[in-house]
């Protein structure tokens, strides 16, 4: 597929118009066939429609001939979205609507009176070269509110390389942008963009047989063959870093745009715009950061890293012309970094929302990998976890922005920043990415010339970013192990408050669900637990049964269901005298309505069960819980029939796996399956089966897995033998295979 493609389908389309339009008789002076929009373009993809538009002026009567236009060319199987309007009615059109002004930048003559045609083109042009001041920013809007509605074609999943941000739809309002004469564009390099995802919309159509934008995970290998890639991921690569490009020159001439009519109508650009010194070498120049008069790149190596700091710092442009240049003829700075490289460095990782356009300049660019040739490692590269909203060297950006808001939390500001920027360059090894993280990080640190002791430090927080919520998550905060966990590896306070705030801006970075009041709330605790050890040495007594106070109705033999609304959803406190299979019945309420279970935790209080559950649906009646509570109880529902009738086909197995670390007092049981209703009642059923009490239960689910972690005794007390830990761990697993099959 190429242009060339386009280039025959829009000749044949257009010959089909062309004759349809002789054969109904239609004048050759006053009336004219036209076509707009990706036909007015040429770039008829394998199963575009026919946009066209019977225009004529005032007066002439072309309704008959446009009965006899449109069926021959319905008659012929073409898709056809047509219209029929008179000159003063296309004005208005465009005035009305800012989609129809759009499509009729682009009219192209196919049949009738070419003088029409080109008055009308002439004329749509300059109304809205006249009227874009009034009109852009409801252009803008329209296109962010797209964005927010879509995504962005170098992040998701399943790409839609027409609407997402970054995709046709954008490179075609940049070209719209560019009519309006106010601002320019790199046209060079949006042309080669655009023409490529066209090219990958004729390859997508054409493998897909039907009109579709959507890249489903399953046609990327298909796709790259079409487009004579290697593979699947060649091909992800090859669609995101277009969709990177048309991002990056969305974003630069949108802020140009706003700079433009932030200025006076009656403002013109002097033809060398004045300079502003800001910083050595450094200069503003209609809104951008630029160089100043006098500026040698040759003989400044802190030039690149002075104008990315201001540029970042005040979030305006960094002139890509600028930054260009930079890349080619800057000299690299010298290793080790000397102490101002260091400060420039920090200064831009600090700055804020600011970073993400000059970060996005300095790739498009090539400049960053002259400081940091390391990046190449995780450019594009997608996250296995589907938590994750970007790629991972975007999400890394947004690290850094996260970090930013907490660097006043810390007492080394500098190493949070680039811990932030280093702890996932590990991502895309064969072993697990901390590990594979920390001694790249090392040696990036010792290059930009950090003493010992910080270099240390930033391998220490990339080695074990992910230690605290994983362990809050997945381990009993009362079990003297669990902080000893973290204190043995994190053997100062200076260390854990990095460390708390660096796991806070990935897991924000990441997803809104990876920080949530219930998260965020285990973590802080686990790292104020281990605060009191480092500082004291004495670990703390435990908390969670001071929280939670016995109910009278419990005490006397029943159960208690309280709701209560959360920050991010809502939390059901269920209590009852405590007994083997108690959280089993707990579990199944839950399963049996379809209730989405985010997180619980459970534990025995006195000779109570409490278990704490944060649940995704709203409104919930503990009326209603408590009527399905007791029916499992009592024996009128049959909770495992219901939900291995209820289950679907699980991809993979689950995973069951004792921890004998994690724990002298009990068994560590970790369960990890792929999120479905019923994964806590299956366990718990089974355990309770075999007579083994589920001392304290964490679970967790994030995207479409769930952690389970579950601390086991005997019912008599005591942690299990090897023997019996095994025989629980084959029941799990064989149960929960069962209920996927089922």
């Amino acid at each position: 597929m190429s242009a060339s493609d386009r280039a025959r389908r829009t000749a044949e389309a257009d010959a089909l118009c062309a004759q349809a339009y002789r054969d109904s008789g239609g004048p050759e002076e006053g009336a004219a066939l036209v076509a707009v929009g990706g036909y007015g373009r040429s770039e008829m993809a394998p199963s575009s429609d026919l946009d066209v538009v019977l225009v004529s002026e005032e007066g002439v009567d072309v309704r008959k001939v446009a009965e006899q236009v449109w069926y021959p060319l319905w008659d012929s199987g073409t898709k056809l979205d047509h219209s029929v309007r008179t000159f003063p009615e296309m004005l208005a059109a465009a005035d009305n609507d800012l989609k129809v002004a759009l499509g009729l930048l682009d009219v192209r003559h196919l049949a009738g009176d070419p003088n029409l045609t080109l008055r009308l083109r002439t004329t749509m042009l300059a109304h809205w070269r006249k009227s874009s001041r009034d009109r852009l920013p409801a252009l803008h809007r329209m296109v962010t509110g797209r964005h927010e509605l879509v995504g962005e074609l170098a992040h998701l999943s399943v790409p839609d390389i027409k609407e997402a941000e970054g995709g046709i739809r954008d490179a075609t309002v940049l070209k719209a942008l560019v009519a309006t004469w106010l601002v320019d564009v790199p046209h060079v390099e949006l042309e080669r963009s655009r023409l490529a995802l066209l090219d990958v919309r004729d390859v997508l159509q054409e493998t897909a047989g039907r009109a579709t934008d959507r890249i489903a995970p399953e046609m990327w290998s298909d796709l790259a063959h079409g487009l004579g890639l290697a593979d699947a991921r060649a091909g992800q690569a090859h669609v995101r870093e277009l969709g990177r490009r048309i991002t990056h020159l969305s974003h630069l001439t949108w802020r140009r745009v706003e700079d433009v009519l932030a200025r006076p109508a009656s403002y013109a650009k002097a033809r060398r715009p004045d300079l502003t010194p800001i910083a050595p070498g450094v200069a503003l120049a209609a809104g951008e950061v630029v160089l100043d008069r006098g500026a040698r790149p040759a003989e400044d190596p802190m030039l690149l890293l002075r104008a990315a700091a201001e540029a970042a710092e005040r979030d305006i442009v960094l002139s890509p012309a600028t930054a260009a240049r930079l890349a080619r003829e800057g000299v690299p700075i010298e290793a080790p970094w000397p102490s101002e490289a260091r400060r420039l460095l920090v200064r831009l990782l600090a700055s804020g929302r600011g970073l993400l356009g000059v970060w996005e300049t300095l790739e498009e660019t090539g400049a960053l990998l002259r400081a940091l040739p390391e990046w190449e490692r995780i450019r594009l590269l997608p996250h296995a976890s589907a938590i994750h909203r970007f790629t991972v060297d975007r999400h890394v950006v947004e690290t850094c922005i996260e970090a930013s808001a907490l660097i006043r939390h810390v007492g080394r500001p500098d190493v949070l920043m680039v811990a932030a920027l280093l702890h996932d360059i590990g991502k895309g090894s064969l072993t697990e990415h901390s590990v594979a993280g920390e001694p790249i990080a090392r040696s990036i640190a010792e290059r930009m010339g950090f003493e010992a002791e910080s270099v240390d430090l930033i391998a220490r927080l990339v080695r074990w970013h992910l230690l605290l919520s994983e362990t809050a998550t997945t381990r009993d905060p009362d079990d003297p192990a669990t902080v000893e966990l973290i204190t043995s590896k994190v053997e100062t306070t200076e260390t854990l408050d990095l460390l708390l705030a660096l796991t806070e801006a990935d897991a924000k970075a990441a997803s809104p669900k990876a920080w949530s009041s219930w998260r965020s709330g285990l973590i802080r605790d686990l790292a104020r637990r281990a605060r009191t050890v480092l500082d004291s040495g004495v670990a703390l007594s435990p908390i969670v049964t001071d929280d939670i106070e016995i109910p009278r109705d419990v005490r006397s033999g029943s159960a208690s269901i309280t709701v209560e609304k959360a920050v991010d959803g809502t939390r059901v406190t269920v209590i009852a005298p405590d007994r083997v299979g108690l959280l089993a019945d707990f579990a199944a309420m839950f399963a049996l309505q379809r209730i989405p279970v985010r997180a619980a935790r459970a534990w025995a209080q006195e000779q109570y069960g409490v278990s704490v559950w944060e649940v995704g649906e709203e409104d919930l009646d503990p009326a209603v819980l408590r009527q399905r509570y007791e029916a499992v109880v009592g024996g009128r529902v049959e909770a495992a029939r219901k939900l291995r009738q209820a289950s679907s086909v699980v991809e993979l197995d689950p995973a069951v796996v004792v921890r004998p670390e994690a724990s002298d007092l009990a068994t560590v049981l970790e369960v990890r399956a792929a999120d479905r209703p019923g994964v806590v009642f299956v366990v718990c059923s089974t355990l309770a089966d075999m007579d083994i009490a589920v001392r304290s239960a964490h679970v967790d689910t994030l995207g479409p897995q769930a952690v389970d972690v579950f601390y086991l005794q005997e019912a008599s007390a005591g942690a299990l033998s090897d023997t019996r830990a095994a025989e629980a761990a084959h029941a799990v697993r064989a149960a929960l295979t069962s209920v996927g099959d089922g």
